[in-house]
């Protein structure tokens, strides 16, 4: 993807604009997704004001920056994105962007050796890691990192409340395990629009199934329907699941598909997949986020799970 003149011209402009951060000042932090965000807050606290490009509902993998998104991070005392070609159509600019203002790959710290291969791109990796917070927890030191090489003033305060934010994640680690062992081995089995689960499924002994690949610009054909329902049907399987962030369409073929077959198959849910819930609603944080997942999988597996997941607050209760 080739930079538009405007892109070039944001970049051109970015050192002018470079400012150092101040002890006074609450640093401006711009993150790609609200998962990114929503560790910036918890680490940053007081000391940072964080903006997300891409809220709920929104795809990465097909987003592009728009005038305000450049402008925002070219004022930037720290952009954070995610890396691992989730950003695919942000990517060239966010390189760019990287020589000339502090711009860091969150996603990247997490160690090669735990990363999935990228179906359909050589030496690249499946982005997903946010769907197992084990895996989350280097993205969060990775944030802590970044905030305190542009304001070393701060760093014990960012390091702080990184160790408390980290305690909280690796809870809601136990968490999902508990809840996502109770489900039947049989019924270990989460079919979703695309192939957001596979750290999920390698972490928690499930069988992953996405009607498109790891990306959602790959396409889901008519063989691939076929083929999906079926498995549903030679395996009894009775429940799929949408994606927020992720057209129901190709979910709903199946569906039907199976119907046609005399199987009945059910939505077994909605999951949080590429973006988190709507701000200022508990699964509009990480926590939240993973939170709803763990438990709509697992009660709508056969699984038993809290009435209103981990600590009771989430909005629909099972």
């Amino acid at each position: 993807m080739s930079l538009t003149r405007r892109d070039l011209l944001a970049l051109a402009a970015a050192s002018l604009v470079a400012r150092p951060a101040t002890a006074q000042a609450r640093l401006s932090v711009v993150a790609s997704t609200g998962m990114i965000a929503d560790a910036a807050r918890r680490v940053g606290g007081d000391e940072i004001e964080v903006r997300a490009l891409m809220g709920p509902g929104v795809d990465p993998h097909s987003y592009r920056q728009t005038r305000s998104d450049i402008a925002a991070m070219t004022r930037a005392d720290l952009t954070l994105w995610h890396g691992l070609y989730l950003e695919a159509q942000m990517e060239e600019f966010l390189l760019k962007l990287g020589r000339r203002r502090n711009v860091v790959a969150v996603g990247e710290a997490v160690p090669q050796a735990e990363l999935i291969g990228h179906e359909d791109y050589s030496g690249k990796f499946d982005p997903h890691v946010w769907m197992v917070p084990e895996l989350w927890v280097p993205v969060v030191r990775a944030v802590r990192d970044a905030l305190a090489d542009v304001a070393p003033d701060r760093a014990e305060i960012f390091a702080a409340n990184a160790e408390t934010y980290i305690q909280e994640v690796t809870r809601l680690g136990s968490y999902a395990r508990g809840v996502l062992q109770t489900v039947p081995e049989p019924a270990r089995v989460l079919l979703t629009a695309h192939d957001a689960f596979g750290y999920f499924g390698r972490a928690y002994g499930y069988e992953v199934l996405g009607i498109q690949g790891i990306s959602t610009e790959s396409e889901a054909g008519l063989n691939r329907i076929r083929t999906l329902v079926d498995m549903l049907v030679k395996r009894d399987i009775g429940a799929v699941f949408v994606e927020t962030s992720v057209s129901d369409r190709n979910i709903r073929a199946l569906v039907e598909g199976a119907a046609a077959k005399g199987h009945e198959v059910r939505i077994g849910g909605e999951l949080f997949s590429d973006a988190m819930g709507e701000p200022g609603t508990y699964e509009g944080t990480y926590l939240g986020m993973i939170d709803h997942n763990a438990t709509v999988i697992a009660a709508a597996l056969g699984g038993q799970v809290p009435e209103r997941g981990m600590d009771g607050k989430l909005r629909i209760g099972m």
